[in-house]
């Protein structure tokens, strides 16, 4: 994959599993490493989805490994949540292309007031039902959420604070976004 430049301007695009839209990530393009492409979100750049708007307030970095079943973010301190999860299906970036995944409603969160946990199994439960998730990707994902919250609890690489750090570092070392008059 012939790859952007460090801080380019990206949009990462979330759908559901039905083709609605979902999350829409402003962010840019930070490099790569073993674990897969990095992006990061500046405070000020703006994430949205259907009936919600916000814009960060606190710089956070994403990864998109190559198996394409999870997205991780990471957010700076002080933001209370350390890591969150996407577990995802046919989550990818083609070149020329902007980043997509389809938001596949599990999720692995690592919070300061609540700890680790796997969140929104009402959803997963509701969706896998209304949608019709295919049963080899349930058993899959479920089975991807459980070593997901084992890698977070034990702080492995990708989910380590030295990893959260270097591509924080790379987004604090870019050029200020150029803001047009």
């Amino acid at each position: 994959m012939l790859r952007p430049a460090p801080g380019t301007p990206v949009t990462f695009r979330w759908r559901k599993w039905n083709g609605g839209t979902h999350w829409v990530h402003a962010c840019v393009y930070l490099g790569s490493d073993e674990h897969g492409e990095w992006f990061g979100q500046r405070p000020g750049d703006r994430s949205s989805r259907p009936g919600r708007d916000f814009v960060a307030e606190h710089a956070c970095v994403m990864l998109l490994p190559p198996s394409g079943e999870w997205v991780l973010t990471m957010n700076a301190p002080p933001h209370p949540t350390r890591v969150y999860i996407d577990l995802a299906w046919d989550a990818r970036w083609d070149e020329g292309a902007d980043p997509t995944g389809i938001d596949m409603d599990l999720d692995v969160v690592d919070s300061a007031t609540r700890g680790i946990w796997i969140d929104d199994r009402d959803e997963w439960d509701e969706h896998r039902v209304a949608f019709g998730y295919p049963a080899d990707i349930v058993a899959r994902l479920e089975a991807r959420a459980v070593e997901l919250e084992a890698d977070v609890t034990a702080h492995r690489a990708p989910f380590d604070d030295a990893s959260v750090q270097r591509w924080l570092g790379v987004l604090g070392q870019l050029p200020a976004p150029r803001l047009d008059p």
